[in-house]
């Protein structure tokens, strides 16, 4: 990953939103005294979404011993979490309580606000100054009003990820670049045997979801996208016609049987597992997919016929080259030691960033990273996002759970038949004028 596509990516991002103050305020984040920090016995406990195995799990185990190493007080229980779950149901129970995990993944937006804006969160600002340095601008979506709640470790933009052998199986010579070559690899897919042209974990909501995001950001404008989460209005028609878009390619008939109750990064019967055991075609997923795909595999290993392509662009439409992305990181809680931030601090060091770029699980933040990464469908998403001329946070993200969650429920019941393009909209005035 170049320098270059990451301050690009990550500077579009902001461009395309107005979650983040350009203004520095300095922080009353407490600094332990010296004497104090690996004094007495702690135990961390560390919620992650590496919850396959593979290299990313494991590498993540590796990165809390050799913590543990270091500073024998500290002792880190680490706890792997599907996402879904993650965020949706465990993190925000859990931040309620007076026990919440010490250090929490965390994707920034609006959901980030709504924790800050409860006091969940700790301000880390004065602590990790050298390390917001060292990521750059991508720091700043973790960010809010212009003080440090968290560090980023992976950002990237999502795509295809698909079955080379089966696309030259169907016939299909190179990826498509529109959408209409897209609905015309669906029907030539088809004709192979055994394999579902596209799979998708609606069962999960989110994974369906995406689909809505990416014709919504084609349909809308980057502005009108920029005015819809920043003032909470919907009444543009564009959100109209993503949902008719939709209605449209899902008349293709073109998932998997029984894609409703198909869970999106858990074993094999995911949407994932099918890509990764030969039973789908590709996938609409994240940066981070190869590395859920590798720990689906019989062999632990990145398939070979695995690839990457953009989400075709829509002639016609408001912005056709539009992509979608963001990233990972962590926050701490309010009530943790000084250690939890020290412990983020040294997972995000050039070391272990470079560790992170070699699993193939993601694009590494830190500068000089990127020298760890081999895999060529992150090169290619690397090539994609630098190319684009705007980069959007996920909707739901941006957007926060208490409006992102039920526009993913609207948006599901779309793919169930039940909805309408119409539901979504109404579904976010909804949860925003709540």
């Amino acid at each position: 990953m170049a320098k270059p596509r990451r301050i690009r990516s990550v500077l579009a991002l902001l461009a395309t939103t107005s979650l983040l103050a350009t203004s520095a305020c300095s922080s009353k984040s407490e600094t332990p005294a010296g004497g104090e920090l690996y004094k007495n016995p702690v135990t961390l406990t560390w919620w992650h979404n590496f919850n396959t195995d593979g290299a990313g799990k494991t590498l993540w185990a590796k990165i809390a011993a050799d913590f543990h190493t270091l500073h024998p007080t500290v002792t880190i229980n680490v706890v792997p979490i599907e996402t879904n779950d993650l965020q949706r149901n465990r993190l925000p129970a859990a931040l309620l309580t007076n026990s919440p995990p010490d250090i929490f993944q965390a994707w920034g937006g609006g959901e980030m606000r709504e924790q800050v804006a409860a006091g969940y969160v700790k301000d880390i600002t004065d602590l990790v100054q050298p390390e917001v340095a060292s990521i750059g601008a991508a720091a700043k979506i973790w960010s809010v009003d212009g003080k440090q709640y968290g560090l980023p470790y992976n950002f990237g933009v999502e795509g295809f990820w698909y079955n080379k052998d089966v696309f030259k199986q169907a016939g299909i010579a190179a990826p498509p670049t529109t959408l209409d070559d897209l609905k015309a690899d669906v029907a030539k897919l088809k004709t192979v045997s055994g394999v579902a042209p596209i799979a998708v974990g609606a069962g999960d909501s989110w994974p369906a979801a995406h689909w809505w995001y990416n014709f919504a950001l084609h349909d809308c404008s980057a502005s009108v996208i920029q005015a819809a989460s920043a003032q909470s209005k919907f009444d543009d028609p564009c959100f109209i016609t993503a949902g008719n878009d939709l209605k449209s390619f899902l008349a293709l008939k073109p998932f998997q049987d029984g894609f409703l109750g198909t869970p999106g990064q858990t074993g094999a019967g995911s949407s994932a597992g099918m890509v990764a055991n030969g039973k789908a075609a590709m996938e609409l997923m994240g940066h981070w997919n190869s590395g859920v795909i590798q720990g689906l595999t019989a062999d632990k290993q990145v398939p070979a016929f695995l690839g990457w392509f953009p989400f075709p662009s829509t002639a016609g439409t408001a912005t056709p080259n539009t992509v979608m992305g963001g990233g990972d990181g962590y926050s701490i809680s309010k009530s943790a030691p000084p250690e939890a931030v020290e412990f983020l601090k040294y997972l995000v060091n050039l070391d272990n960033q470079k560790a992170f770029a070699a699993t193939g699980a993601g694009i590494p933040v830190v500068k000089g990273a990127e020298s760890g990464l081999t895999d060529p469908n992150l090169q290619a998403i690397s090539k994609a996002t630098q190319s684009a001329p705007a980069v959007n946070l996920w909707l739901d993200t941006l957007l926060g759970a208490k409006a992102g969650t039920p526009m993913n429920t609207a948006i599901v019941a779309i793919f169930a038949g039940t909805g309408t393009p119409q539901g979504v909209v109404d579904a976010l005035k909804k949860a925003t004028q709540q």
